[in-house]
């Protein structure tokens, strides 16, 4: 594709299940411009470092407390630092952050003095029982890899196609305790949705699968770099 002078900084929301990890994966492929930034995977990395930051966050983790919004956004601005992406100009995608008002008003005076503020939000607005019937039927192997009984069955029943290592069902893929965090998330889906409403920056494409909602998110993309 073309290069592009404008950049992107966005957010992609989405429930647990949504498909936002494939959706992300596949939109990362197509502009690999955009660099992504998942929160999720820089905990787990500094907690495997034994690092101060991952010391205290394994310590809230372990007492069932939320992270403060304070430490999630010198978290990320840290990242960002790192990686030379607060120059204005680089387009990155934030995967799992900001999830609450809190956050995202956290994360403000990281980017504004940067001309780098959050300029496109996507929500990933698929039915709740659909979500439900994929977490009955999805199953994973330790590498990650994630297979759905109904539209991605593994060769083998249970078995991983690449190692043929047994799969397991993840401790709270159940309906019921699924369903509990669906709802959290969907009470927080609302104060955080009118925030970035008020800023014009808000989308929100719909379907029943990752076939469907993809081709919807790559035309936003597009018209929002063009």
């Amino acid at each position: 594709m073309s290069s592009t002078s404008k950049s992107l900084r966005m957010v992609i929301m989405g429930a647990p299940g949504s498909g936002k990890g494939t959706l992300t994966s596949r939109l990362l492929s197509k502009f690999p411009q955009i660099h992504s930034l998942s929160t999720g995977d820089v905990l787990r990395r500094e907690i495997a470092a034994n690092s101060k930051i991952g010391e205290i966050a394994k310590d809230s983790i372990a007492k069932g407390q939320l992270l403060p919004d304070s430490f999630m956004a010198s978290l990320v601005q840290n990242e960002l630092n790192k990686n030379n992406w607060l120059d204005g100009k680089t387009s990155f995608l934030f995967d799992g952050f900001p999830r609450t008002v809190g956050q995202a008003q956290a994360l403000e005076p990281v980017l504004r003095p940067h001309n780098a503020e959050i300029n496109f939000v996507v929500e990933l607005n698929v039915p709740p029982e659909i979500i439900l019937d994929r977490i009955a039927n999805r199953w994973v192997h330790s590498s990650g890899r994630v297979y759905n009984l109904q539209y991605n069955p593994p060769k083998v029943p249970f078995k991983d196609d690449i190692t043929g290592e047994p799969l397991y069902k993840r401790p709270d893929d159940n309906p019921e305790t699924f369903k509990v965090r669906l709802d959290k998330y969907f009470s927080e889906l609302e104060p955080i949705r009118e925030y970035y409403e008020q800023k014009g920056v808000y989308h929100v494409v719909s379907g029943n699968s990752s076939d469907i909602i993809f081709p919807q998110l790559l035309s936003l993309v597009h018209k929002q770099l063009s």
